[in-house]
Parts: structure tokens; sequence; C-alpha cells
């Protein structure tokens, strides 16, 4: 079996989408000093880097992170490539095979600016006609490569509202840059933060 990490390294230099905090990592004891041990302490936003979306992010008082079924993060995945310069849209969505499909991770040019630390307000977003599509396909999980599902600045949210509204989890920031078009089992493990609308994520995928 391979395992592929599909996660973003954690680092205060990464890219992150403004106005989310980057991580800060403070070591507070250290052998080198006379401690017994070396010990850190670090914060960061919810949204930052790999995570997953709760409904709570945009349906108050509705499902938070920490009890988001591992039946649906954990399992059969559609990995599929989209050759789109702007959006993807149910025209783009329609033309490919649903059968059996549960959850869905979006591999646009998305992947190739991850691992730039310049925020690029231009990334490549799920519009509202493909939003509900997954829903009418029976999606229960979408994931997407740049660190918002929804287009920047977008006054409506449309993606968001239209799947979590309707209790599909999202996964943000997936580095899909190595990962060829197929089936994988999906490995999403996000922190369990009690009362939190979303948490930062290590997402593996497995290849038999």
């Amino acid at each position: 079996m391979r395992i592929h990490d599909v996660s973003m390294s954690l680092h205060h230099d990464m890219l992150v989408y403004p106005g989310t905090d980057a991580p800060a990592l403070e070591t507070y004891r250290r052998m080198a000093d006379g401690d017994s041990s070396n010990n850190s302490r670090f914060s960061m936003g919810c949204h930052t880097g790999t995570h997953v979306d709760a409904p709570r992010h945009y349906v108050d008082g509705s499902e938070a992170i920490e009890t988001v079924s591992p039946e649906v993060l954990v399992g059969p995945a559609r990995v599929v490539r989209l050759d789109v310069t702007e959006r993807i849209g149910a025209v783009d969505l329609a033309p490919l095979d649903w059968d059996g499909v549960e959850r869905v991770l979006l591999r646009t040019g998305n992947s190739e600016r991850l691992r730039n630390p310049e925020f690029n307000p231009a990334f490549i977003y799920v519009d509202g006609s493909a939003a509900e599509f997954l829903w009418e396909k029976g999606i229960r999980l979408v994931g997407v490569d740049y660190l918002s599902v929804d287009q920047y600045h977008s006054p409506t949210h449309p993606a968001h509202h239209a799947l979590l509204g309707k209790g599909i989890v999202i996964i943000e920031g997936l580095d899909l840059s190595a990962i060829e078009p197929g089936d994988y089992t999906l490995v999403a493990a996000p922190l369990k933060l009690v009362g939190a609308e979303a948490a930062p994520a290590r997402v593996y995928l497995l290849e038999s």
C-alpha cells in the first residue's frame, strides 16, 4: 500500500488565507539550557493550512467539528482533475462518472499554487451550481486544493452554504499536486476541538 500525505506543512511563513493566523511555534523549555526536556507550544487559526470545515462554520448552532462522524472522514474517495481556469461549475462535473462516489477531491491548477506563500486571490473556486450538483449526487465530503471552496471576497459564499447547509463536510487546503486522478482511501483526522467550526487536519490518501 502506498500512502500519500496530502496535508500542507505548518510553519510561520506558509500560505494563509488573508485574516487567518499563521502558525506560531514557541519553545519554552530547552535541554540545551539545562531543562530536563524540550517543550514547545503553538497557536494558529482553525482554518490555517489543510483543515476540515464542519457545518457550524456557516450554519449557526449546527454540527461542530468534534461531532463530525469518522465514517464521513474515512473511506473511499475519488480524485478528479478539472482543467478549468476560473471556477468549477455543474457543467464541468456533469460529464464525470459519479456512480458510487460519496467523497470527491477536486484537483485543479490550484495544486501548483498551494506551496507559494503569496496568496493568490484568483484561485479556482466551486460555484453554487457545482455545490448543488454535488449534493444531488449524494456526496458526503468535498475536498479542494486551495484555502477556500468559495470565491475570494464572495459576498454570499454560495458553495459553503450549499454544502455545509446540507451537512456535507468540506476539506480545504489539500495538496493534490502529486496525486493522479482515481480512487483512493481517504483518511482525514481533524483535531477534536470541542465546539469549533473547523480544525486543522492531517490527511492521507491510501493507494492499493
